[in-house]
């Protein structure tokens, strides 16, 4: 199959392209600085020549959108809303403008869209939209709002012919470097991977091959359409997230952070303190009800097998070097 995948040069669209071509498919990524075969320049805002890969592809995987690992800036949001918004509108209007238009068109979302909440899990049929919780930032809201805008460009793109589907999802986990789980093993081995204000706050997370293995699920499921949490069916509180990744690569201990120690720290990273302490207690009821089975539902095992991946990653480097093009196969 022909796979377009705008936007797909991050963690995630790393992490499908190099799925998808190993099962064999041509895979085209969308990009701003196209430097490899296979990548197609676009600005994700206007239509253009680019459009052209689209008109008969048979799936498009739309990941596009300025990356929320930043200060939460006014300006920040700002450019959060209109790069997840325009280019998901221009995504449709290349489909729409197609004369051999996409079967599916699964558009990337975020489980950000629900509440701060601790008292239950949200699933897609009866999860709490957030955005008016009380006691949290207002900025939260924002955050929400963009997650709403950016599945409303996708609903309201006039497709006929292309099923729809929205990604909900929880964080990718991988072993490639600079990915959320990279970030979180280097504050672990630094010894600062303890339980941040209190650590009661939910971790929600899917593991790399059962994200992909959703993807596909996805693709062959003609009946299903709109908002799908992917998540793993099991999230944890902060505090047990961290121990057990602790425990994934043998570090004892970990230090605990305040609130405002957790403020210093995005600060340093670049980040922002939402990511840390929102509770997004996210659960996958679409898919389990659908019959789809997780490799990976809990958080022991998969931080089990992503840190010996990551340790494999390393001993391949020492015997071959960092330049080797295989390495990512590894991954």
């Amino acid at each position: 199959m022909k796979i377009v995948i705008p936007g797909g040069t991050g963690q995630v669209g790393t992490i499908l392209n190099r799925a998808l071509t190993a099962a064999g498919h041509d895979v085209v990524v969308l990009t701003r600085r196209p430097t490899r075969h296979g990548e197609v320049r676009w600005d994700g805002e206007t239509l253009g020549q680019w459009a052209e890969v689209i008109d008969g592809s048979d799936i498009v995987i739309n990941l596009a959108g300025r990356s929320v690992s930043c200060r939460y800036t006014a300006s920040n949001l700002q450019a959060m809303m209109d790069s997840r918004v325009r280019s998901t509108e221009v995504v449709g209007e290349a489909i729409a403008h197609a004369a051999r238009p996409p079967r599916v068109w699964l558009q990337m979302s975020t489980a950000t869209v629900y509440s701060h909440r601790f008292d239950a899990p949200n699933d897609e049929a009866r999860g709490a939209i957030g955005g008016s919780e009380p006691d949290v930032p207002d900025y939260w809201g924002y955050s929400v709002r963009i997650a709403r805008a950016w599945e409303r460009a996708q609903e309201e793109a006039d497709t006929p012919h292309t099923r729809k589907v929205a990604l909900r999802s929880a964080m990718v986990m991988s072993p490639d470097r600079g990915g959320v789980f990279d970030v979180l093993l280097g504050l672990a081995r630094l010894g600062l991977g303890g339980p941040v204000a209190g650590g009661a706050q939910y971790v929600s997370w899917i593991h790399d091959r059962d994200f992909v293995r959703a993807v596909d699920f996805l693709v062959d499921r003609e009946d299903l359409t709109g908002p799908v949490n992917l998540a793993a069916p099991e999230p944890l509180p902060q505090r047990a997230f961290m121990r057990a990744l602790r425990s994934a690569w043998g570090v004892p201990l970990g230090l605990p952070a305040t609130k405002w120690m957790a403020e210093i720290g995005a600060f340093a990273l670049r980040s922002d303190t939402e990511l840390l302490l929102k509770s997004r207690r996210v659960v996958p009821g679409r898919l389990l009800d659908e019959g789809f089975g997780f490799e990976y539902a809990r958080w022991p095992e998969a931080a089990a097998d992503l840190a010996q991946r990551v340790r494999l990653r390393r001993v391949h480097r020492r015997w071959t070097g960092p330049q080797t093009p295989a390495l990512s196969r590894l991954s």
